[in-house]
């Protein structure tokens, strides 16, 4: 039963990130086999669950904050659905971080985020071509400014980019600075395909939050010709981008507050900001920023654009800080800080130079998620989620791995 047991949780949790592209109830079902096989074996082993991590501390201080915020919420139900989703968001990072054992398991679960970029990329492209994707029958969906954006086999196009957003710093740092002969063919391939997915979403945060994020790869490595790479490419991209978005931009007087966010995104955030003023310290509720919207809307925020009453922030921060105040955003900012702490220590650390790697992309895939949550409610949307979790148990993986590594 325990050599069972164990087999599940690690092909599992190689099998989540693949998953996630396919569907939610396919990811939400790896998860069930990932928490039912760890903690069956922990009883069969008689051994303590979820070991500690530099993590835990912070993040059950975000949770207990969870439960406070209920203080002030309007519906016990949602609040209790968001601590739920908190609970399944710390067993994922803290399972994951004890169950990656050796790079060869780690080996496997890249080749998933692989086939991962793959499925959503191409089904992108072809969504594109013909109009519906072919793992969702979803239809294309069209711009105010009347240009495609697919969708891949996720809801829409901003979810497909945070998705290949997080993803594709990975490949490309391993691409530029590790992989060699068929790996980094094949690495080149899967990091072109994660930036053309990206740029075919039109999805601005996802693409600010890519170039950020190999940036930060370049000038770590002190990369001149990528540096020179991506300063070509903001040089040349205002004339080669398409002419609708050139248009767009005319008329928003290339205000780039307007171009980055859209008008009604600037109405959300004035409105955010309302909600947290009026409860900064532990916020509305967890898990009730939908349901206080309508209430701390201003005249002022909706001159901008009228917005519903019932919208996210399109902001993980804005969402954070009025659903459990600045207390909560302030200690998600601590666990944060201590994640990127981690990495780099482990980069400058690490003997083995394929880990470090990992490391130091992990950070850049980091960078890529939280720069797109400037503008989208990215660790809301409980399907791309699951992603980041993910990677902040495979961050705190590698030191593990690097004590029982295999080829």
């Amino acid at each position: 039963m325990l050599v069972v047991m164990e087999s599940i949780l690690y092909w599992s949790i190689i099998l989540l990130p693949f998953s996630v592209a396919i569907s939610t109830g396919l990811s939400n079902t790896v998860l069930g086999f990932i928490a039912f096989s760890y903690f069956a074996k922990k009883i069969i082993k008689r051994e303590r669950p979820l070991a500690n991590t530099p993590l835990t501390l912070p993040f059950l201080l975000f949770l207990a904050v969870a439960f406070i915020s209920m203080r002030n919420t309007v519906s016990i139900k949602e609040s209790f659905h968001g601590i739920e989703k908190l609970l399944k968001s710390g067993l994922i990072f803290l399972i994951c971080a004890e169950e990656i054992r050796d790079i060869r398991h780690l080996k496997k679960i890249i080749i998933s985020l692989a086939a991962g970029v793959l499925l959503t990329s191409i089904d992108g492209f072809v969504q594109l071509k013909t109009g519906w994707d072919f793992v969702r029958g979803q239809q294309v969906q069209n711009c105010l400014i009347e240009l495609a954006r697919p969708t891949g086999p996720f809801p829409n196009p901003n979810v497909m980019g945070i998705y290949l957003g997080l993803i594709a710093p990975l490949f490309i740092g391993l691409t530029m600075y590790y992989y060699k002969g068929k790996e980094l063919v094949s690495g080149s391939i899967i990091s072109i395909l994660a930036a053309a997915g990206i740029y075919i979403t039109l999805s601005r945060g996802s693409g600010l939050g890519l170039f950020f994020s190999v940036l930060f790869l370049a000038l770590m490595r002190r990369h001149k010709l990528l540096l020179g790479v991506l300063l070509a490419t903001l040089l040349i991209f205002p004339l080669v981008m398409p002419k609708n978005i050139k248009n767009w931009a005319k008329m928003a007087n290339y205000n780039p507050l307007v171009f980055l966010l859209n008008q009604d995104r600037i109405s959300m955030y004035m409105n955010s900001t309302n909600m947290i003023s009026q409860h900064p310290f532990i916020g509305v509720g967890v898990n009730t920023f939908c349901k206080n919207y309508g209430k701390y809307k201003t005249k002022e925020a909706e001159a901008y654009m009228h917005t519903g009453d019932s919208d996210y922030a399109q902001s993980n921060y804005f969402q954070m800080g009025g659903e459990m105040g600045l207390i909560g955003l302030g200690l998600f900012f601590w666990f944060l800080w201590i994640l990127f702490r981690e990495l780099l220590v482990f980069y400058k650390s690490l003997p083995d130079e394929y880990l470090k790697i990992i490391s130091l992309s992990l950070v850049g895939c980091f960078i890529a998620f939280l720069i797109n949550g400037l503008t989208e409610s990215s660790l809301y949307y409980s399907r791309v989620a699951v992603m980041f979790w993910f990677f902040v148990g495979i961050a705190l993986s590698l030191r593990r791995v690097a004590c029982g590594k295999q080829n």
